[in-house]
C-alpha cells in the first residue's frame, strides 16, 4: 500500500510540473521604473492565461531595441511611438508597436531654481540628448513661455531650432537617465516621469510644470515587424485591462496614466 501510495504521489509531482511547464514563457525587456513593476503586477494575471513572464531590467534606451531586433527578447515595454520610429530610422530596425499602455507627462523640475515666473537671466536647464525626447522637452519649454522654437520644428526639434530666448537660458543636452543627477548643477531639468520616479529622493517634491496630455506619448509594447503571437496579443489585452488600469492610477497617481 505504501508503495502504491508513493507513486500515485510521484504521478501526481510529475503533473503537476508538467502543468506549470506547459505555460509560454515571454521574456521582456523593461525600464526598472514604471515599466518592469507594472509587468511584476501583471504577472499573475497572465500566469492565469498560460503565459510566464521573464523581466529583463534595462536602465538605457538603445539596448532594448538592439536586443528585440536581435531576438533576444520577446517583447519590449519602455518606449513611446515616436522614439520607436526614430529609432528604426536610425538603426534599420524594424520594430512595430503592438499596443499602447500607458503615457508619461514628462515634467520640469526644479535644480538650483524653482521659480517658473522668475527665471534667473542665464539658467541652466538641462534637457534630455535623444532625438525625439529632446524635441518633446523643448516643446514644453517653448509651452511654459521659456524660449520660442522655429516654426515646423516639430518631433526633431534640437537647440538650434530655437529663435527667442529672452531669458538667455543655456539648454545643456544629457542622456535622459542622468538629468535627476544633474539637477544639484543646473537650474532646471526636464525628466522623463520614468527616471523622476525611479531617481526618488534626488528629484525634490514633484513637477514644476508638466507637459499637456493632449501632446502626452504613449509607452507601447514593442515586437518585432510581423510577429503577431497570440501570446504578446494577450500582454497587451491583460495590460490593457480595467484591473491594470485601476492598479496603475491608484499606485502612480497621475505621474502614469492608462492610454484606455
Amino acid at each position: 500500500m505504501k508503495k502504491i501510495l508513493t507513486l500515485v504521489l510521484a504521478a501526481a509531482l510529475i503533473a503537476a510540473v508538467a502543468v506549470a511547464s506547459a505555460n509560454t514563457t515571454l521574456v521582456i525587456g523593461a525600464s526598472a521604473t514604471p515599466h518592469a513593476e507594472i509587468l511584476e503586477q501583471a504577472a499573475t494575471l497572465l500566469a492565469d492565461k498560460g503565459i510566464d513572464l521573464e523581466i529583463v531590467v534595462f536602465d538605457d534606451y538603445v539596448q532594448p531595441n538592439l536586443q528585440l531586433d536581435a531576438g533576444d527578447l520577446d517583447a519590449n515595454y519602455f518606449q513611446h511611438t515616436a522614439y520607436l520610429e526614430d529609432f528604426n530610422a536610425q538603426n534599420g530596425t524594424k520594430l512595430v508597436s503592438a499596443g499602447a499602455v500607458h503615457y508619461e507627462p514628462m515634467g520640469i523640475y526644479a535644480g538650483k531654481s524653482s521659480d517658473l515666473a522668475n527665471i534667473p537671466d542665464g539658467a541652466v536647464i538641462a534637457v534630455p540628448n535623444d532625438t525625439t525626447n529632446e524635441a518633446r522637452a523643448l516643446a514644453l519649454l517653448e509651452y511654459l513661455g521659456i524660449i520660442t522654437l522655429a516654426e515646423g520644428a516639430g518631433e526633431t526639434a534640437t537647440v538650434l531650432d530655437i529663435e527667442e530666448n529672452p531669458h538667455n537660458v543655456e539648454i545643456i543636452e544629457v542622456e535622459a537617465a542622468q538629468i535627476p543627477r544633474q539637477l544639484v548643477d543646473v537650474d532646471f531639468g526636464v525628466i522623463n516621469s520614468n527616471y523622476a520616479l525611479q531617481a526618488g529622493a534626488e528629484v525634490t517634491g514633484t513637477a514644476l510644470a508638466t507637459e499637456s496630455t493632449d501632446v502626452a506619448y504613449p509607452n507601447v509594447i514593442a515586437v518585432r515587424e510581423g510577429d503577431d503571437r497570440e501570446e504578446l496579443k494577450t500582454l497587451v489585452e491583460v495590460l490593457q485591462s480595467d484591473e491594470m488600469v485601476s492598479w496603475i492610477n491608484e499606485t502612480y497617481q497621475g505621474a502614469v496614466v492608462p492610454t484606455k
